[in-house]
């Protein structure tokens, strides 16, 4: 389907899909049982200029945004998504420094980032704040000019991997969430160091740490925007960084379908190909058809963000349900296609299924986005009645 990219965003989408076909293709069951993060590969996009795509011209990037960064997610996690997650989260920590980022920060850190050389995360999660972002416990106390962060952060995608975070923190904890913060930290900082580094069912090329502050004195400088805006820092993140999850969902759901595609035609049973089954080919079309509709909406809420759109949550919370959705209905079929194969790590679909489930779990889980969704039309028809 044509879905009208400029001449440079197809380029973006060739130069991701071809790296993805000649360097991570050959390393993905390696990284996948062994929990290797890819560094080789994150020094290959970074040489592609990939990092700057998403990043203002006057920063070092290329000028693009959400969508030119979801066409990488895409292309990359139709190979691994969790190779491909490197890439997307050091955005999604990239993305608060852009919104709320003051020039002086933006200069400092945006060029490294854009290079590529530098990854970034983004650390809200604790392990009593969740889907609840407004429960968290780490504190950062105003002291002179420092402020001293004291706390645990929990499952931080590019943990220990990253040189920049953003971190959420309760800079005055009676006010709540209204109390909370964000501020840059960058990985050398004393008293912060580095947790346990989960063993996962799947995405596990990707390196997911807890941070732990122990009296972590950090510039006062390093805040983002202003205090107290720590939870609109988040929320606007979120609004930003859920379509590149869509991304990420679609890219592993089109993996699976080429797959299972390919496959069908490959296997015999009772002496002609699977693919001659119409039961099976009614899969196939309800896969492909499913692939199609969440490519759409995700390709359309990214554009709908780059074009500066202010109520963002609703349709980005469907994007990011819908093609995470997709993404484990069509690894599940696909698995179903190949059969008894499908299920050994032998062949990709098995990890591509493992892979698709935490789409439907981080940043925010889908039960969370369903609410979100359904606020936002509750709220648009009492605006409607005023």
């Amino acid at each position: 389907m044509n879905y009208f990219l400029t001449e440079e965003q197809q380029m973006i989408k060739d130069l991701a899909a071809k790296i993805a076909a000649e360097k991570i293709s050959p390393l993905t069951a390696k990284y996948d049982e062994e929990g290797i993060f890819p560094h080789e590969i994150v020094k290959a996009l970074g040489e592609a200029d990939l990092f700057r795509v998403f990043i203002p011209e006057e920063y070092e990037g290329l000028g693009g945004g959400v969508f030119e960064m979801a066409l990488v997610v895409e292309e990359l996690s139709r190979v691994c998504g969790g190779i491909a997650l490197a890439y997307a989260a050091s955005g999604l920590g990239t993305i608060p420094i852009i919104l709320f980022g003051s020039d002086e920060q933006k200069k400092k850190y945006l060029p490294r980032l854009a290079s590529g050389e530098t990854l970034a995360a983004f650390a809200l999660t604790e392990a009593g704040a969740g889907s609840d972002a407004s429960a968290i416990r780490t504190t950062a106390k105003k002291d002179g000019d420092s402020y001293v962060i004291t706390g645990t952060k929990q499952w931080i995608t590019n943990g220990g991997e990253a040189e920049i975070y953003t971190v959420i923190a309760l800079t005055d904890p009676d006010r709540g969430a209204r109390g909370s913060s964000a501020i840059i930290v960058e990985r050398d900082t004393p008293g912060f160091t580095f947790g346990k580094k989960e063993d996962k069912m799947g995405i596990r090329a990707s390196a997911t740490r807890e941070l732990i502050f122990d009296e972590c004195r950090v510039p006062a400088g390093q805040l983002l925007g202003k205090e107290g805006m720590g939870f609109l820092v988040a929320m606007k993140t979120f609004d930003q960084s859920r379509p590149g999850v869509a991304a990420q969902a679609v890219g592993i759901a089109q993996g699976a379908l080429d797959k299972a595609v390919a496959y069908s035609n490959e296997r015999k049973q009772f002496g002609k190909p699977i693919s001659s089954f119409q039961g099976l080919q009614f899969m196939l079309a309800d896969m492909a058809t499913q692939v199609e509709a969440a490519r759409a909406l995700t390709y359309q809420v990214a554009r709908n963000v780059d074009a500066g759109e202010k109520n963002l949550a609703g349709i980005s919370a469907m994007a990011k349900v819908m093609a995470s959705d997709t993404a484990m209905k069509v690894t599940t079929d696909a698995v179903q296609v190949f059969g008894g194969y499908g299920y050994m790590r032998e062949y990709p679909v098995e990890k591509m299924m493992r892979d698709a489930k935490i789409t439907q779990i981080y940043e925010g889980t889908n039960q969370i986005q369903r609410e979100v969704i359904a606020m936002n039309l509750i709220k648009e028809q009492i605006r409607g009645k005023k």
